[in-house]
């Protein structure tokens, strides 16, 4: 791409995302934020899906900010994404100054009453989803196995970050569809459950994006390095046509009303998001900033470079979906957390 029409386009982007506010509002905004570094917390480990996208975001969001204020990624693993997101919630300024990423299940999980989370994720404030496409359930190609009808007849250990969809998934199908794989908790990081699958640590992993896997591991794809057992969203991929749709796997009206739920999260995908109490007119700059982001031919054109898939959802889109997760009637939720429960 020409880089003078890029920089042409970004400037336009800003111009439009700034001038989208109130005279008085736009020059408060611009005033916090000139000079001022912004911490992009990511709630794993570098070199995963959401450390990729997470610093995508960050190297070209700051062409939107008023302010032209610095973004500086920072790795916070623990507790799948839990420690990051109790940081952010508790703990970080509440002034527009921290935005982060952290695993897209975890409104699901408040949502069936895990202890675990000590947070409100409705009180977050959402800036935006950079990518909703589906996640997947994978082996490797030395696993012996090949399809989840070879996971319901021979144990596989599967790697799992913690209480995320990592081990969700995997809990699920045992209990609903009839699979026997044995979780491995304890990963700080996507990156770290691919390194024990080509050590032979665990024979696969409980969940990733498809998308990760296409921007990550694209020789894995290329050398047929894994399996491709399930996928989990509200559609199919369109390059996944034969891979089952893990609510499609149910077997009664009642197990695929659950499996639904457990699904619904994937559009959240890999969310930015920003303390509660930020005043409503940096939210607003900062939504603006995220939606003329995705819009600009230099994101895309970067993440195309990576292999990176692009299906943004907005800020206000994610905060509607976490609110409906949240209002999910209290049968169904309550029999997913019987079947994913705590840790343990």
């Amino acid at each position: 791409m020409n880089f003078r029409i890029a920089s042409i386009a970004g400037a336009f982007g800003f111009f439009a995302a700034f001038t989208s506010l109130p005279a008085q509002a736009q020059t408060a905004v611009e005033s916090f934020y000139k000079g001022k570094q912004i911490d992009l917390v990511i709630g794993y480990t570098p070199g995963g899906g959401y450390d990729t996208y997470a610093r995508l975001v960050a190297r070209h969001m700051i062409n939107f900010i008023p302010g032209a204020p610095s973004i500086i990624p920072r790795n916070m693993p623990g507790g799948g994404s839990r420690v990051a997101t109790a940081y952010v919630f508790r703990i970080a300024p509440k002034d527009g100054s921290v935005l982060a990423t952290a695993d897209q299940s975890l409104s699901l999980q408040q949502a069936v009453g895990d202890k675990t989370i000590q947070f409100d994720t409705t009180k977050l404030i959402y800036i935006g989803n950079p990518s909703a496409e589906n996640n997947v359930t994978a082996t490797w190609f030395t696993s012996g196995i090949k399809t989840i009808e070879d996971a319901m007849a021979k144990e596989a250990p599967m790697g799992a970050t913690g209480g995320s969809t990592s081990s969700q998934y995997p809990k699920a199908m045992n209990a609903l569809i009839g699979t026997k794989f044995k979780i491995i908790l304890g990963y700080p990081g996507g990156n770290d459950i691919n390194l024990a699958m080509e050590k032979g640590e665990v024979a696969g992993r409980g969940s990733n994006s498809w998308a990760s896997y296409k921007s990550t591991r694209p020789d894995w794809l290329r050398d047929k390095k894994i399996n491709i057992l399930v996928q989990i969203g509200l559609r199919k991929a369109p390059d996944l046509p034969d891979v089952p749709l893990l609510m499609d796997l149910a077997k009664t009206e009642s197990d695929r009303a659950v499996l639904k739920l457990l699904s619904s999260p994937a559009t959240i995908g890999r969310p930015i998001f920003t303390t509660p109490g930020v005043p409503e007119e940096r939210v607003k700059a900062l939504r603006a900033a995220f939606d003329q982001m995705v819009k600009d031919p230099a994101f895309v054109e970067d993440a195309k470079r990576a292999g990176m898939e692009l299906d943004p959802v907005s800020g206000e889109e994610l905060q509607k979906i976490v609110t409906e997760i949240m209002a999910t009637p209290k049968e169904t939720a309550d029999r997913l957390a019987s079947i994913i429960g705590e840790l343990q």
